[in-house]
């Protein structure tokens, strides 16, 4: 039986979203490990429902660790969420042990947080150095970690592999790799809606991370 004095219980938030009305990346996002360092590109574009262009001037990519770089891939708001709470938890982790965390320990945290936390459906590439040499991981919306030499992720992905397997060569420079991800997400932007505007890169070294934006696919 009900009282009058029983406590009025609101409704439980939902997970449930209008998907068109998220501002999503779209995207075509390339990661490519060379020997002397990582390439890690995107395009620039932002778009609602895969339909309409909201931003063309989005920066996707964003250093969270003095030699990593990790792309923002899926809805905006839970991209950048997810960056900003990985990068906080790299911090404390330098400031309490007082050395840097390995690829392989940053890439496991990646994946947790993308399994656990409330950052929506994300697949970024996490690409870097350490004392093990160059790395390139993507990360699955269940928190998969796969490390390979070269990945694509984004809506662009299918041609952009294309062209990647195509001019990929174990033995590429680091600047090599800058112009074959430029030629691989051109070709995406061709045929992808939810790519193009340009292009940002970071080239990843042991003397830190390197982030360049380019107006066009001319590098």
């Amino acid at each position: 039986m009900e009282s009058a004095f029983d406590p009025e219980l609101g409704s439980l938030p939902s997970g449930e979203r209008d998907e068109d009305a998220v501002n999503k990346t779209g995207t075509t996002t390339i990661g490519i490990a060379t020997a002397d360092g990582v390439v890690v590109a995107t395009d620039r574009r932002a778009s609602l429902g895969g339909r309409f262009v909201s931003n063309k001037d989005v920066q996707k990519v964003e250093q969270i660790h003095p030699t990593a770089a990790l792309t923002l891939v899926g809805s905006v708001g839970g991209a950048q969420s997810f960056i900003r709470t990985l990068r906080a938890e790299v911090n404390l982790y330098e400031t309490r042990r007082g050395k840097g965390m390995s690829m392989q320990a940053l890439s496991t945290l990646a994946g947790n947080f993308a399994r656990g936390g409330p950052f929506l459906a994300i697949n970024p590439i996490l690409g870097g150095i350490d004392e093990e040499g160059s790395h390139v991981y993507s990360i699955d919306p269940a928190g998969g970690v796969m490390e390979d030499d070269y990945t694509v992720t984004g809506s662009g992905l299918t041609v952009a592999y294309g062209t990647l397997e195509d001019r990929y060569e174990p033995d590429m420079s680091i600047e090599q790799a800058t112009e074959v991800a430029a030629v691989s997400i051109e070709a995406a932007a061709e045929r992808d809606t939810g790519s193009g505007n340009g292009l940002c890169v970071a080239e990843v070294t042991e003397d830190g991370v390197d982030i360049t934006t380019y107006d066009d696919y001319d590098i």
